[in-house]
């Protein structure tokens, strides 16, 4: 297994958890970001930096995905691409992508699109929070703890 995080929108306490648990676990971890990103001293921990450009960084993390790999992001196509390879997609807060509601995400961003295309505004996410922090954690704890079995 190896995780890989769709950096460049993921939240600094995000990362910090990943940190540790990549550590703990003994898990590679690698960062994917259209720019430069700091990250601690570790043989299992690494920052990939992909030029400018609409998914870029998206394509990378497909490109280089095996299957069982986990990915963590926030965006939906790069979860439906993931969840087609044989990887595993959470978002920064906890949810879960899989086969049953990747389809139905998937509508609702086309739909939300639309609306905001129309002048519709359909505001944003709410804040991220302590408990968005630690439904992440706690999806990403089963997610290793089932992995390392």
């Amino acid at each position: 297994m190896h995780i890989w995080v769709d950096a460049d929108a993921c939240p600094k306490v995000i990362k910090d958890i990943l940190f540790r648990a990549a550590e703990r676990v003994n898990v590679p971890l690698t960062l994917v970001a259209n720019q430069p990103l700091r990250t601690p001293p570790s043989r299992l921990i690494k920052s990939v930096r992909v030029g400018a450009g609409f998914d870029v960084a998206d394509d990378y993390i497909v490109q280089q995905l095996s299957a069982g790999d986990l990915v963590i992001t926030a965006d939906i196509p790069l979860a439906a691409e993931v969840i087609e390879k044989g990887g595993r997609a959470i978002n920064p807060r906890g949810e879960l992508y899989t086969m049953e509601n990747i389809r139905q995400r998937l509508a609702m961003r086309d739909f939300m699109d639309q609306m905001r295309a129309s002048g519709i505004d359909t505001g944003g996410p709410p804040s991220f929070n302590h408990g968005d922090r630690q439904a992440f954690a706690n999806q990403l704890d089963r997610l290793l703890t089932a992995n390392c079995k």
